[in-house]
């Protein structure tokens, strides 16, 4: 049992929601889809691409120790269940780059060069997609401004969609909330998520809870479906 105040209808709760009723989450097995963001090579890479090591050390462990673990997880159980699972990544379609949206050409941080065919901008090996899993491409940090995949979730007759990967505070929280102004009801898998630094992914969490999405962890989330099955 949770002790109060560490159950996720409590936690990130922002200035707007501290006396918010927050109702029970309830998700249709069969209209829950699991996307997983830019979970790519280039942000796994032994070099320093991303800057100073010791400035990313934090994001590094994160990866490592949280957040792969975590996605390893919740793609193997959707895939036992025959749940569908979908993939968004960072891939622009041209060498040079110059069909990126904006802000993936500001100097910076964001402006990281990836065309699609590259190893670098490829799913990692050990959640790579299986044969039937939808896998967009986008040149946007929203996975849905950029691409089909709105039409393709309708499609498949999804309207909950769990969200994992990263970054918090810019793929993923874009991607959210493309999807809640899509009318898609939306959770986010908080030990499933990094952003560059703790108080940044903290922060992103408490901004989008509880107005574009639920925020949740791993054991929340499948203790929920479980009592669907």
């Amino acid at each position: 049992m949770d002790k109060p105040g560490n159950h996720w209808k409590q936690r990130h709760r922002s200035f707007y929601y501290n006396h918010a009723e927050i109702p029970d989450l309830t998700l249709k097995l069969e209209r829950t889809g699991l996307l997983v963001i830019d979970m790519q090579n280039i942000y796994f890479s032994c070099s320093d691409d991303l800057g100073e090591a010791s400035e990313w050390a934090f994001f590094r462990s994160r990866m490592k120790n949280v957040v792969v673990p975590n996605v390893v997880r919740l793609t193997g159980y959707f895939r036992e269940r025959g749940m569908p699972v979908f993939f968004a990544r960072i891939a622009c379609l041209t060498a040079d780059g110059k069909d990126r949206s904006l802000s993936q050409k500001r100097p910076g941080f964001n402006n990281i060069l990836l065309p699609h065919n590259q190893k670098a901008s490829q799913i990692i090996e050990n959640i790579k997609p299986r044969e039937n899993e939808v896998v967009v491409t986008k040149t946007t940090d929203s996975a849905l401004t950029g691409t089909n995949l709105r039409l393709i979730l309708h499609n498949m007759g999804i309207h909950h969609v769990v969200v994992c990967g990263i970054f918090t505070d810019q793929c993923v929280s874009s991607t959210v909330r493309s999807l809640a102004d899509e009318s898609f009801d939306t959770v986010v898998v908080e030990d499933a998520c990094a952003a560059g630094t703790e108080e940044l992914h903290n922060r992103e969490l408490e901004i989008i809870n509880n107005i574009y999405c639920q925020v949740l962890n791993v054991e929340e989330l499948l203790e929920i479906l479980e009592m669907k099955l």
